[in-house]
């Protein structure tokens, strides 16, 4: 019989090392919190995002959201600007020391990833195992949803799930 229980100490464990081994290079080299890059790194993909829009991205809370942009706001990494398609919000875009910063901790991240996936596993395998953990998360999606839908007590996860080993930043 499948072990799901090992495999579910397993996923959280890479993740927690994943999450810990990655922040520690950020931090060291650029004091950069993960959670941090994690936002600038999607500003830098899909400029312009609101606040509802990056808590989506990520599943956290529109409140743990903008805390997080709160602080790099400050640190003059980003900034918010009226949203021209709404004017209750607000869209939020790099500044020109926000974009230098990301560019230079993606190098990082990325090397980290080669170090710790990329040289350990074949592309073939980083495809497939990439299939599966999609898949998985759009089954846990769904099922939540039908919970939802039938008036089941919502899970956690529901709401605003907080993955373990990711500080809040």
């Amino acid at each position: 019989m499948v072990d799901l229980k090992q495999l579910y100490r397993e996923l959280v464990s890479l993740e927690i090392e994943l999450w810990n081994g990655i922040e520690g290079r950020l931090r060291a080299e650029f004091d950069l919190p993960l959670t941090s890059f994690e936002v600038l790194h999607l500003l830098l993909r899909r400029p312009g995002p609101r606040i509802q829009d990056i808590a989506e991205e990520f599943s956290i809370t529109v409140g743990g959201t903008s805390k997080v942009v709160d602080r790099l706001e400050a640190a003059g990494l980003c900034e918010r600007r009226a949203n021209p398609n709404d004017r209750r919000s607000s869209v939020v875009e790099l500044t020109a020391e926000g974009r230098k910063l990301v560019n230079g901790a993606l190098k990082v991240f990325e090397d980290e990833l080669e170090l710790r996936i990329g040289s350990v596993i074949s592309e073939q395998a980083v495809r497939e195992v990439t299939v599966v953990l999609g898949t998985l998360r759009a089954a846990g999606r769904a099922l939540d949803a039908e919970r939802k839908a039938a008036g089941q007590t919502p899970v956690p996860g529901m709401r605003a799930p907080k993955p373990s080993g990711r500080p809040a930043s």
